[in-house]
C-alpha cells in the first residue's frame, strides 16, 4: 500500500464522532494493515506530521500511535530516516511449511483423543432453569438478604488472609462447622481436618480419582449413572465398567468372583441412586464395605441431594458405617443452596488427609475464602438448617403436584419412580420410545426434560424422562406438564398402534 492510499484508507476508516477514541481506531487499523500484509514489511509510513495533516487529527495522536507500534514491534524507527513496517512473519524451522493464515489448526491436531471423546459426548444442557429441569433447586427462594448481611460483614473490613489463595484443605472455620453439620444431619464420622473444601462434587471426584487411581485402572460405576462424573473419569484415562443397579442399588460381583478384577475405585450413590432414585439396603451397604476392605478398593460416596427426603428422615450415609477407612465422602451445596456458589467438599479417611489437602492446593490453587467465610457464618448461625427444612416442605409439595399431574393425564400408562427423595422423578415411556426425540420436541416448546437413556453406558431397553420439579413454581407445574403431554401423547398412541399391528 502506497502512503497516499494508506492515508485515503485510514481517512475512510476513522469515525471521529464514534465512541471509540481516534487514537485507538488508528492503532487498531494499523495493526490490522501490518498483520494482513496490506502494509508490506519494509514499507515506509508517512511522517507523523504528514499523516496528521491528511487525516485532520492532532499530530500528538499519531506520535502516540507510532510510539506504541514501535514498542510492540510492529514498526521500527530509524533516526533521520523515518518509520518502517517491521517484518512480523513468524520464524519457521527448516523444511517446515508455514502455518496458513487464519485460526485453523493443522488437521488432526486440534484435540487429543480423550478431548475429542469428551466434547463429543457432552451432556451439559443449554437450559439450566425452569420446567422441568432436573437437579436444579429453586434459587429464587434462597435467603439472599441474610447472605447479603453476612457478606457485608466480611467485606466491610476484609481480612487480607481471606483475599489470597486458600490454605490446604480450605477455610478452617468452615471445615469446623461443616464437620458438625455432617455429623448431626448425615451421620458422617469425621473431624474438621478430614474435610477438604472444593468447588463442587466434580472437582472432589476429580481429586479423588487423580490421587487414588492411575490411568488405565478400572473404576466401577452404577448403571445407569450421572454422565458428568463419567466424563470426569474418562478424561483422566480411567477404564469405566458399568455394573447394573437393582432395587437395592449397585449389584456386587458374583460369589465366585469369576472374571471380576477388583477396581481401584467404586462410585456409589447409596442414599438416593442417580438417576433412578432407589435407596441401597443396609445389607448391600455392608456388603460393599466388606468388598472394599477385602480387595483394597476405595469407595467414593456421592451424597448429592440426600437432605431432601419426603415422609421419612434422611438416611445416614455409607461413610458412617465404614470402620476400615475405605470411603471417600463427597458432597456440595449446589442442591441445598444454589449451584453458582461453587462450594463442595470431600471427607477423607485419616490416612489420606495430608495427601488430599496437599493435592488440592497443588492442583487447583483455590481461593474463594470470602465465600467460604460467609458460608461458615451461614451454617453456624443456623440459616442452612432452617433453609433446608423450609425447602424440603416446598419441594415435597411440588413433587405431589407433579405426580398428580402425571396421574390425571396418563393414569397408569406412565409409571413414576424415584419420587421419595431428591429434586426430580422418573417417568417411564413405553418400550421402544425415543426419549431423546421427546426431550428435543419438548424443548422446542419451552419445556426442558432429560432423556433417561443417555444415563446408561450400555444399550438399554428402558426409556424415560427425568422431570425436575424443584425450580418450578406451584402454579406452573400443571400447565407446563400439559404442554409436555402434547409431545408425549402422540408417541404413546404410535407405540400402541405398532403393538396392535405386530399382533395382527
Amino acid at each position: 500500500m502506497r502512503p497516499a492510499s494508506l492515508s485515503d484508507w485510514l481517512a475512510a476508516s476513522l469515525d471521529k464522532q464514534g465512541e471509540e477514541p481516534v487514537y485507538r481506531q488508528l492503532q487498531r487499523h494499523l495493526h490490522e494493515a501490518i498483520l494482513s500484509h496490506r502494509l508490506a514489511a519494509g514499507s515506509k509510513l508517512p511522517s507523523s506530521r504528514l499523516l496528521a495533516q491528511e487525516l485532520g487529527i492532532a499530530r500528538n495522536t499519531v506520535t502516540e500511535v507510532y510510539a506504541h507500534l514501535t514498542v510492540a514491534g510492529y514498526v521500527t524507527s530509524r533516526s533521520g530516516s523515518g518509520t518502517y513496517v517491521a517484518d512480523t512473519a513468524p520464524e519457521t524451522l527448516a523444511g517446515e511449511a508455514p502455518v496458513p493464515d487464519g485460526n485453523a489448526l493443522a488437521p488432526g491436531r486440534a484435540l487429543s483423543t480423550r478431548g475429542r471423546r469428551l466434547v463429543e459426548g457432552v451432556g451439559f444442557a443449554p437450559t439450566q432453569w425452569g420446567a422441568f429441569m432436573p437437579g436444579v433447586p429453586d434459587v429464587t427462594e434462597f435467603p439472599s438478604r441474610v447472605w447479603s448481611r453476612l457478606s457485608n460483614r466480611h467485606w466491610r473490613r476484609p481480612a487480607p488472609s481471606l483475599l489470597t489463595y486458600a490454605p490446604s484443605g480450605g477455610h478452617g472455620p468452615l471445615r469446623k462447622v461443616l464437620a458438625e453439620h455432617l455429623r448431626t444431619s448425615r451421620g458422617v464420622r469425621c473431624q474438621p481436618e478430614q474435610i477438604v473444601i472444593t468447588t463442587g462434587a466434580h472437582q472432589a471426584i476429580d481429586l479423588a480419582a487423580r490421587l487414588l487411581a492411575d490411568p488405565g485402572e478400572r473404576v466401577w460405576i452404577e448403571e445407569p449413572s450421572y454422565w458428568g462424573i463419567r466424563s470426569v473419569l474418562r478424561s483422566l484415562g480411567l477404564e469405566l465398567e458399568a455394573r447394573p443397579a437393582d432395587g437395592e442399588g449397585m449389584t456386587l460381583p458374583s460369589s465366585t468372583g469369576a472374571g471380576d478384577t477388583p477396581p481401584a475405585l467404586i462410585l456409589l450413590t447409596p442414599s438416593h441412586q442417580y438417576p433412578l432414585g432407589m435407596v441401597m439396603s443396609l445389607a448391600r451397604r455392608r456388603a460393599w464395605l466388606d468388598y472394599a476392605r477385602q480387595h483394597g478398593s476405595w469407595i467414593v460416596e456421592d451424597d448429592y441431594d440426600s437432605e431432601f427426603r419426603y415422609g421419612s428422615r434422611p438416611l445416614e450415609c455409607l461413610q458412617g458405617l465404614d470402620t476400615a477407612g475405605r470411603v471417600i465422602y463427597v458432597g456440595s451445596f449446589s442442591k441445598t443452596l444454589f449451584p453458582g456458589l461453587r462450594i463442595g467438599y470431600v471427607v477423607v479417611p485419616d490416612a489420606l488427609v495430608d495427601a488430599f489437602a496437599k493435592g488440592a492446593a497443588e492442583l487447583y490453587r483455590e481461593g474463594q475464602l470470602q465465600q467460604q467465610a460467609i458460608l461458615a457464618d451461614f451454617i453456624s448461625e443456623g440459616h442452612l438448617g432452617s433453609h433446608i427444612r423450609r425447602m424440603r416442605g416446598l419441594y415435597g409439595q411440588r413433587r405431589e403436584l407433579l405426580k398428580d399431574a402425571v396421574a390425571r393425564r396418563f393414569g397408569d400408562h406412565l409409571p413414576v419412580s424415584g419420587d421419595d427423595a431428591g429434586l426430580h422423578l422418573v417417568v417411564d415411556l413405553p418400550s421402544g420410545s425415543d426419549d431423546g426425540a421427546v426431550a428435543r420436541a419438548s424443548l422446542a416448546r419451552g419445556i426442558a426434560v432429560r432423556p433417561l437413556r443417555p444415563y446408561y453406558m450400555n444399550p438399554s431397553a428402558r426409556t424415560g424422562l427425568l422431570l425436575g420439579y424443584a425450580c418450578v413454581p406451584d402454579a406452573q407445574i400443571g400447565p407446563a406438564f400439559n404442554t409436555l403431554s402434547e409431545v408425549i401423547e402422540p408417541l404413546i398412541d404410535r407405540v400402541r398402534d405398532d403393538a396392535v399391528l405386530a399382533v395382527e
